[in-house]
C-alpha cells in the first residue's frame, strides 16, 4: 500500500479519470502508474489519491500535466542501433522480397512518442527502395495516446542533440537545418507517415500491416492486457508480416499468436490462424474378404492349419458329442484323443475354467458369439495362465445348427504387458505432472522475471525522462549563473569606475558589497569583508562615529547623509576621509541597507550634513 492512499483510492482515481477525460489507465501496471502519478502528486502539494481527484475537479489543466507525466516519452532515433541494423538488413529485405512489384508496405509504429521511430522507419525505407519506389509504395502509420507528441511529430522539428544518433550521411540527406539551429526532417518523406492519436486498448487496430513496430510499450501493461493487446496485433499484421517488441519486452509464454524470428532482438511473426472454411481430413479403409473352393486336399489343409493354431480350440456337435480338440487344447486341458466322442457334459473341461454348457446353450439361443474375458488356468509349471474363452455357433448354408466351437486365446504375456504399460503410464504421468509442475513454475518464474525486466526498463525510461528535465534545468541555470557572473562583473566595473571605496550593508549591518577601492584603502579583501558584521572588521575606519547615520539611514530618517573623519589607511597613514550614506531601496522601494561612499583627502567643506 502507498502512503497516498489504499489500492481502492487509486482505482478510483483511475475511474474517474477514464469517465472524466476518456483515458483508460486500468490496464497498466500499478506499480510504475502509482509512482507517476505519486511524483505529480508531490508536485502540486497533494498527499493522498483522493485529495488530487478534488484537485484535478478545481483545476482541469492539472489533466494534462498529469497525463505527460504518466505518458513517458523516451525516444530517440535510432535507438538501439544494432535492432534497426536487423530491420534494415534482414526483416525489410525480407518483406520486400515477398511483395509483389507495384504491392505496397504498410508499416504501424504503435506508441511513436514524437516521431522519432517513424522517421527512423522512412530513412531505412528510403534507403531500401529509392526515394520515389519508397514514396508510391510505403505508408507508415503512427500512433499514440499522447496528443501533444503527435503534435510535436507532425512539425518533425528537432533540436540538435536529438540528431546526435543520425549517422551524417543521413542526416544531410534527409534534413533540413533552419536558422533557429534546429534540424526539419525532410518534407517528401514526411508525407510517407500519418500521424494519428489511438488508444492500443480500447481503438479497433489497423488492419493489412506488413511491419509493427511497438517498442518499450506493453512494458507499462499488466498482462491481461498485454494478452488484449497481441490477439489485436496477430489481427493486424497479415500472414507474412513481422512483429518488433522493445529491448525489455517477450511475448507471454502461453501465447500461441506468434513465432519468434530473433529473439535477441525481439522479432516476431505472426502465425497463420485457421479459417471457418477449414475442415479435419479423415481416411477410411475397407476389407474385402475372400473365400477359396477347396478340394479334397483343401479339407485336409484346413484340420491341419485347425491342429497347429496357436489357441487352443474345441468344436461340439449339436448332439452334445466333442468332436474335435486341436494340440493346443488338449495340451492345456490334458485331453486325450479317446476324449474325442465322448459327451462334452461329462469333461471336465465343460465346467474348468469356466462354466461352458450354460455358454454354448447361450450362444445357440443367442445364434451370436459369446465371449469371457481372461479366466485364470494354472500351467504345468506352476504359473497362472491367463485365458480369453470365446464360444461361436457353427452354421451350414441352410442356417440350420451344426454346434459350437470354443476357443481359447492365452493372453497372458499381452496382460502382462498391459500391467507395466499401465505401470509405466501411471509413471510418465508422475513424471509429467511434475514436469507440468516445474514448467509452470518456470513460466512463473520467467514471467516474473520479464516483469521485474519490464520494471527496471520502466523506471529506466523514467530515470532518463527525468535526467532529460534536469538537463534542462542545469542548462537554464548555466544560463542564469552566466548573467549573474555578467551583472556582477558589470557591477565590480561600475564599483571600480566610482573612484571610491563602496560599502554595501545589509538592515543587520553585515557586509554585502567590499570593492576594491576598499581593499586598497583599508586592507580586507573583499572575500574577508563579505558576511562579516561591520562594527566588527578590524580596519582604521572610526565605524563608531558613522553608526549614527547608518542607522538614521536604514530607518529612513535620511536619504542622504556626509561625515567627514580622520582615520587610518592600510600603510598605517593618517588621512580625512568623507564618508557618504544612501539608502538601498529595492524594487517594492523599501530599504534594504545602506551604500558606503568613503573619499579621502575630500575638498574642504562643511564637517557633516545633517
Amino acid at each position: 500500500m502507498s502512503d497516498a492512499g489504499s489500492d481502492s483510492d487509486l482505482e478510483l482515481l483511475l475511474d474517474y479519470l477514464r469517465r472524466g477525460r476518456g483515458f483508460d489507465f486500468t490496464g497498466y501496471k500499478r506499480s510504475s502508474l502509482s509512482r507517476r502519478i505519486e511524483r505529480r502528486m508531490q508536485t502540486v502539494g497533494m498527499d493522498n489519491y483522493l485529495s488530487y481527484r478534488d484537485y484535478l475537479e478545481v483545476v482541469p489543466a492539472e489533466f494534462t500535466n498529469l497525463f505527460n507525466t504518466i505518458l513517458i516519452n523516451v525516444t530517440s532515433f535510432y535507438r538501439d542501433p544494432p535492432v534497426w541494423n536487423y530491420v534494415a538488413e534482414e526483416v525489410l529485405p525480407r518483406l520486400l522480397a515477398q511483395l509483389q512489384a507495384d504491392e505496397p508496405l504498410r508499416i504501424w509504429s504503435a506508441g511513436c512518442a514524437s516521431g522519432e521511430e517513424a522517421y527512423t522507419l522512412a530513412m531505412l525505407g528510403a534507403e531500401q527502395l529509392g526515394m520515389e519506389q519508397f514514396r508510391e509504395r510505403v505508408k507508415i502509420y503512427a500512433t499514440d495516446i499522447d496528443e501533444e507528441a503527435l503534435i510535436h511529430a507532425r512539425a518533425a522539428s528537432y533540436a540538435a542533440k536529438a540528431v546526435d544518433n543520425v549517422p551524417p550521411e543521413l542526416l544531410e540527406r534527409y534534413f533540413e537545418r533552419n536558422g533557429q539551429g534546429t534540424y526539419v526532417f525532410s518534407k517528401e518523406l514526411r508525407r510517407t507517415a500519418i500521424f494519428g492519436r489511438h488508444d492500443l486498448i480500447q481503438d479497433a487496430p489497423i488492419s493489412r500491416v506488413d511491419l509493427l513496430l511497438c517498442r518499450n510499450t506493453l512494458m507499462y501493461l499488466n498482462a491481461d492486457t498485454q494478452t488484449h493487446i497481441l490477439a489485436r496485433f496477430s489481427f493486424a499484421l497479415r500472414k507474412r508480416g513481422y512483429l518488433l517488441l522493445g529491448k525489455a519486452e517477450l511475448l507471454p509464454a502461453h501465447s500461441n499468436l506468434f513465432t519468434p524470428v530473433d529473439l535477441k532482438w525481439r522479432v516476431f511473426r505472426a502465425v497463420p490462424q485457421r479459417t471457418l472454411g477449414e475442415r479435419l481430413m479423415v481416411s477410411a479403409g475397407t476389407a474385402g474378404q475372400g473365400t477359396a473352393d477347396a478340394a479334397g486336399s483343401g479339407e485336409r489343409l484346413r484340420e491341419a492349419a485347425v491342429e497347429a493354431s496357436p489357441e487352443g480350440q474345441l468344436v461340439v456337435d449339436a448332439a452334445g458329442h466333442l468332436v474335435l480338440a486341436n494340440a493346443k487344447a488338449r495340451m492345456l486341458f490334458s485331453l486325450g484323443v479317446d476324449d474325442v466322442g465322448k459327451l462334452f457334459q461329462d469333461l471336465e473341461i465343460s465346467y474348468r475354467p469356466v462354466e461352458l454348457r450354460s455358454r454354448i446353450q447361450q450362444a445357440y439361443a443367442e445364434r451370436h458369439p459369446s465371449a469371457v474375458c481372461e479366466v485364470e488356468w494354472p500351467g504345468p509349471n506352476g504359473e497362472v495362465a491367463y485365458l480369453e474363452v470365446q464360444v461361436t455357433p457353427l452354421f451350414d448354408d441352410t442356417q440350420a445348427l451344426l454346434g459350437a466351437s470354443v476357443s481359447f486365446a492365452n493372453v497372458t504375456l499381452s496382460r502382462r504387458f498391459q500391467h507395466e504399460l499401465e505401470h509405466a503410464n501411471r509413471g510418465l504421468e508422475d513424471a509429467y505432472e511434475e514436469l507440468q509442475s516445474t514448467n509452470e513454475e518456470l513460466e512463473t518464474t520467467n514471467e516474473e522475471l520479464q516483469s521485474t525486466n519490464e520494471e527496471l526498463e520502466t523506471m529506466n525510461e523514467e530515470l532518463q525522462a527525468t535526467n532529460e528535465e534536469l538537463q534542462a534545468l542545469n542548462q537554464v541555470l548555466s544560463q542564469r549563473t552566466t548573467e549573474l557572473n555578467q551583472m556582477n562583473a558589470l557591477l565590480e566595473s561600475i564599483w571600480a569606475s566610482v573612484g571610491r571605496a563602496v560599502v554595501v550593508l545589509d538592515t543587520e549591518l553585515r557586509v554585502m558589497v567590499w570593492n576594491h577601492r576598499s581593499q586598497d584603502l583599508w586592507g580586507l579583501r573583499p572575500e574577508e569583508a563579505q558576511g562579516q558584521h561591520f562594527v566588527n572588521l578590524d580596519i582604521g575606519l572610526p565605524v563608531e562615529r558613522l553608526l549614527p547615520a547608518i542607522r538614521a539611514t536604514i530607518g529612513g530618517e535620511d536619504d542622504h547623509h556626509a561625515t567627514l573623519v580622520e582615520a587610518t589607511n592600510r600603510r598605517g597613514k593618517t588621512i580625512h576621509c568623507q564618508v557618504t550614506c544612501s539608502p538601498l531601496l529595492g524594487d517594492d522601494d523599501e530599504i534594504h541597507g545602506v551604500i558606503l561612499l568613503t573619499e579621502d583627502e575630500p575638498r574642504q567643506g562643511p564637517e557633516s550634513r545633517p
